[in-house]
C-alpha cells in the first residue's frame, strides 16, 4: 500500500487502486504509440501488483506501529511467485510484461541476495521463452513495457503527492521512446505533461484513498479494522495539453 502522512492522519492508497490509476493513464496514450496487444497491455498495467490485498497481508505495520509504505518493503519470493502465477493465468503476454516489471523492481537487490538473483535468472529465461512463443521482438517487448513503466511512475507521482507547486516541473520517466517527459501543474490547477504523450487534449484521472486518523496500532488486526471502517474518498486530477 502507499502511505502518506497528512495533518489529519494516514492517507492509505491500495496497490490495486494505484494500478487502476496507472491503467487510466495508459488508456489515453497516443494511438500511434500503442502496441498491437493493447488490451492485454492495459490489463497488465492495471494488475501489475495484484498478488495480494492489504487485508490478506500480515506485515502491514512498522516496529513503531505505523502502516508500512510499499517503498519500505523488499523482495518477497512468495509474493512474486503469486503475482507470476496470477498473471500467467490470464495470458503469456501479461505474464511477460509482469515478469519484466518484477525484474525492474528487484534487480538492485540481486547483488546481495542469492534468492533474488535466482528468481531473476528464472524470469529472464521465461521472458525469452514467451517472447519466442508470441513471436515478439525485443524492441516490441521493450515498447510495451516502456508504456507500463511510465504509467506506473506517473501514477506513483500523483498518489504520493509529488506534483510540484508554482509551475515547477518534475520528471516522470523516459517512457517507451527514450523521451524525458516532465509533469507540471498549471496556474489553473490542471496538470500537463511535456511533451504531451496522450491522444486526447483533455481528460480526468481518479484515485480512491482512505484516511485513518489513528497514528499507531497495536497489531495488524487493529489496523485492518481501521482500514475497513475508513471512508473511501475519490481524488480527481484534470489533465490538459
Amino acid at each position: 500500500m502507499i502511505v502518506n502522512y497528512t495533518e489529519k492522519g494516514w492517507e492509505i492508497i491500495t496497490q490495486r487502486a494505484h494500478g487502476l490509476l496507472a491503467a487510466q493513464v495508459a488508456m489515453h496514450w497516443r494511438i500511434k504509440g500503442r502496441p498491437e496487444r493493447w488490451a492485454e497491455t492495459l490489463i497488465a498495467i492495471a494488475d501489475h501488483d495484484d498478488a495480494q490485498t492489504e487485508l490478506e497481508a500480515e506485515d502491514l505495520l512498522t516496529e513503531q506501529g505505523g502502516p508500512v509504505n510499499f517503498a519500505m518493503k523488499k523482495f518477497e519470493l512468495e509474493h512474486c511467485r503469486r503475482l507470476h502465477h496470477f498473471s500467467l493465468s490470464k495470458s503469456k503476454f501479461i505474464a511477460l510484461l509482469t515478469s519484466v516489471h518484477m525484474e525492474f523492481l528487484h534487480t538492485a537487490e540481486a547483488k546481495d541476495n542469492p534468492q533474488v538473483k535466482a528468481f531473476i535468472k528464472e524470469q529472464r529465461h521465461l521472458q525469452k521463452q514467451w517472447s519466442t512463443e508470441l513471436k515478439l521482438t525485443e524492441a516490441e517487448v521493450r515498447k510495451a513495457y516502456g508504456i507500463m513503466e511510465w504509467c506506473d511512475a506517473f501514477s506513483l507521482l500523483l498518489a504520493q503527492h509529488e506534483v510540484q507547486p508554482e509551475k515547477r516541473v518534475i520528471e516522470v520517466s523516459q517512457g517507451p521512446d527514450d523521451t524525458q517527459y516532465k509533469l507540471m501543474r498549471k496556474e489553473s490547477g490542471k496538470l500537463t505533461v511535456t511533451p504531451w504523450p496522450f491522444e486526447d487534449d483533455q481528460f480526468s484521472l481518479t484515485l480512491e484513498s482512505r484516511l485513518i486518523p489513528q497514528l499507531k496500532f497495536n497489531n495488524c488486526d487493529q489496523f485492518k479494522q481501521a482500514f475497513e471502517k475508513a471512508i473511501v474518498t475519490e481524488k480527481l486530477w484534470q489533465m490538459e495539453k
